[in-house]
């Protein structure tokens, strides 16, 4: 990693951005251990939460890319503090709802359309926001593949571990009571707003792209890329929204019971996803298109244990091998086309693997509660399914062969790569 900003005197402020991911994705991931219990406790169906879920993922689809270019042309300080002020706010509204229909003061269908305003929409948007920001600057301040590789790696490394503490922290609250996560999670966005608002430099005019140029998803740069994203979190998504379903009705637990015990299975997940992000891929550098294909089959491994109903230690198992499987892909997903595009257009670039991303939750966890309800192996066997797919395709497509050989505005500094200082 470079040692400053291009272009500029001042130390990169990588962690900042890394902690900035850390912490919106802590808020996420500490609700996941009680949200199937939380359905069930407030009255609502499963295809609802799922509903509630594919909501967030639609703006996700629809704002990452904005967010992306508008990370270099406004800068990354106001992008991050709009969308923490969002999310802190959003949650906190989400909390008293919850509650109330805790308390049977509101219920049935106004309580479900509140959940998809504020969890859905409201939320959605704003994590839409973070992670196209960290990784478009990322990509700013690398100047070769190996230190752009253990750069994304980083932003996969700290969902990871956001996975890890959310499963931990929302597992141990839920053990208080249901209301707990729910009250934790605006007080950890409203941590966040306060560390950017006071530490993170806001760039100077001319460390700004003013018009961040667009990519379209069917760039031959990097539409496999996209396509393996596309079906590795497909397959995830499938899976990560019956979780608690699963650990509730195969272990013949209470809600309670089924909040610690999913946090654990999530926590083991994250445990897989830290190792490979955080030893792994540093350890090995490997490039891009062996990251995916490795990660590719140790992650069909995962959902393939995943379908019998074999008790707790296969379940724990599966995730973590699923976990372990998606770390290792997912920064050959984030850096291979970055390192094929211009800098002006990694930002865009960075707001599209996001949407690519949250385009997998739009139908996965409506459809994957949906099929649940049906036949609760079916939604495992599907995704493992596409994660099979996925796993060919990296193994057979020519542009994981061999990648070409890199522009030079892809990694040199911005002084280079066009007029003007980089974006620091």
């Amino acid at each position: 990693m470079t040692a400053t900003d291009a272009g500029t005197g001042t130390r990169p402020q990588i962690p900042l951005l890394l902690g900035a991911v850390f912490l919106i994705y802590l808020g996420q991931m500490t609700l996941n251990p009680i949200i199937a219990p939380l359905a069930r406790e407030v009255g609502l169906a499963e295809w609802q939460i799922g509903v509630t879920i594919s909501t967030a993922a639609v703006m996700v689809v629809l704002t990452s890319q904005v967010w992306g270019r508008r990370s270099q042309s406004w800068g990354r300080k106001p992008v991050l503090v709009a969308a923490f002020g969002l999310a802190a706010v959003t949650m906190a509204l989400f909390a008293l709802l919850a509650w109330f229909g805790m308390r049977g003061m509101l219920g049935g269908g106004v309580l479900f359309v509140l959940f998809v305003l504020l969890r859905g929409i409201g939320f959605g948007t704003a994590i839409a926001a973070v992670p196209p920001t960290a990784q478009a600057y990322i990509a700013d301040v690398t100047t070769d593949e190996p230190t752009r590789v253990k750069g994304m790696a980083g932003v996969g490394a700290v969902q990871g571990i956001a996975m890890v503490g959310g499963a931990v922290l929302g597992g141990v609250l839920a053990a208080i009571g249901l209301i707990v996560p729910l009250v934790a999670v605006p007080v950890l966005l409203a941590v966040g707003l306060v560390l950017l608002g006071t530490k993170l430099r806001r760039e100077s005019r001319t460390e700004l792209i003013e018009q961040p140029a667009r990519v379209s998803p069917f760039d031959r740069r990097v539409w496999p890329f996209l396509v393996a994203g596309f079906g590795m979190f497909t397959a995830l998504g499938f899976v990560q929204v019956i979780t608690g379903f699963l650990v509730q009705d195969r272990l013949g637990v209470d809600t309670r019971t089924a909040g610690v015990l999913t946090g654990g299975a999530l926590l083991a997940a994250g445990v897989g996803m830290v190792l490979a992000q955080a030893v792994v891929v540093p350890r090995t550098g490997w490039s891009p298109q062996i990251l995916l294909r490795v990660g590719g089959l140790v992650a069909l491994a995962g959902f393939a244990v995943l379908i019998p109903d074999a008790g707790a230690v296969p379940l724990f198992v599966a995730m973590l091998l699923i976990g372990l499987g998606l770390g290792i892909a997912m920064p050959g997903y984030t850096a291979g086309p970055s390192l094929l595009v211009r800098r002006e257009e990694q930002g865009g670039l960075a707001g599209l693997i996001g949407a690519t991303s949250g385009l997998t939750f739009v139908i996965a966890p409506t459809l994957g509660t949906a099929l649940y309800g049906v036949w609760p192996p079916l939604p495992v066997m599907v995704g493992t399914g596409v994660m099979a797919v996925v796993a060919v395709f990296v193994l057979v497509h020519p542009r994981f062969r061999r990648m070409p050989d890199v522009p030079a505005a892809a990694v040199a500094p911005a002084a280079e790569a066009q007029p003007g200082p980089s974006a620091g």
